[in-house]
């Protein structure tokens, strides 16, 4: 199924279920992407609702912007950059949070656009940048680090068991030419398995280049980031600014890593004192949804609702 926006929102009724917000509430979405889910959040805070967009993606998030501007009666503003930096934007704004939104996957804009190089289904610039007015590129990367480092990425972040086998056959390889392109990387990744590539149920550069693109984006020290800021924010309860008593935060990951991260940081915050779990097993896609949108098969879904005050919940 395709959607006008070029991407399909994942858990999008699971969303609106359990962060669905109040009338003429506020909401946080902090990875904006084509705006699927804020429309949908936007549509049920109604008339006085107010949405801030957060997206590393500058595209992606002008594009958000004016298809939930098209929702009747919401305010709408929007902050390029981390969504480890939410917390300002949301000061700026004098705004406090009923509902927060972090999907942390990607838009099938950027994983089908082959000059963005997330995927190696088609060859393109080795990128993997969501921001690309800023940082390292992943051909970067792969100049400069150290053969142990990127075994040690592609094991720790990839989870791939050749990784050592993989690092060996890159830097050698990079001794003849600098990696420039998707196909490249792609391919001397299948080199390294070997005969075990035919055997192999995935394609043998999905975990390398999964590895790559946590360390160019820095994924999980963004995740962390944002959990501390909300565990920090929640601590002061009930005097808190950007984010409201009884507001609920969901996080949508797409690997374990991630969910590793979401899953301990919430049963630590029940534990503290500062809320509840609202999901206490991941919500993912019922069989009509993945038969509609098969990139929905990893995503889980995790819900938290802070309490009223410090101590609340115990």
């Amino acid at each position: 199924m395709s959607s006008p926006a070029g991407h399909l929102p994942v858990l999008l009724e699971s969303i609106s279920e359990l962060l669905g917000p109040p009338s003429g509430g506020t909401v946080l979405d902090l990875t904006a992407g084509r705006g699927g889910h804020a429309e949908a959040l936007a549509r049920a805070a109604g008339a006085g609702g107010r949405i801030m967009l957060c997206d590393l993606d500058a595209g992606n998030l002008a594009f958000a912007e004016a298809r939930v501007r098209g929702v009747a009666g919401a305010e709408v503003r929007s902050m390029h950059g981390s969504f480890a930096n939410a917390d300002r934007a949301m000061l700026a704004a004098g705004w406090a949070a009923d509902r927060v939104l972090a999907d942390l996957g990607f838009a099938s804009t950027q994983m089908d656009d082959p000059s963005r190089g997330f995927s190696f289904q088609n060859d393109g610039a080795l990128d993997m940048r969501l921001d690309l007015s800023r940082g390292e590129t992943a051909a970067d990367l792969l100049a400069r680090m150290s053969e142990s480092a990127l075994a040690d990425a592609i094991f720790q972040l990839g989870e791939d068991p050749f990784a050592r086998r993989i690092a060996r056959t890159i830097v050698e390889r990079r001794s003849r030419a600098p990696f420039r392109t998707t196909h490249e990387l792609a391919i001397a990744v299948s080199a390294a398995y070997g005969p075990k590539a035919r055997e192999s149920r995935m394609h043998p550069a999905t975990r390398t280049f999964m590895a790559l693109r946590i360390m160019v984006n820095d994924e999980l020290g963004a995740l962390r980031s944002l959990l501390e800021a909300f565990r920090a924010t929640a601590s002061k309860f009930p005097s808190t600014t950007w984010l409201n008593p009884k507001a609920r935060l969901g996080v949508i990951s797409f690997h374990s890593l991630e969910d590793r991260l979401v899953k301990h940081a919430f049963v630590e915050w029940e534990t503290a004192g500062l809320g509840q779990r609202v999901t206490r097993k991941p919500v993912e896609a019922s069989d009509a949804e993945l038969r509609a949108n098969p990139r929905a098969r990893s995503a889980k879904l995790r819900v938290f609702e802070f309490a009223s005050e410090i101590g609340a919940v115990r």
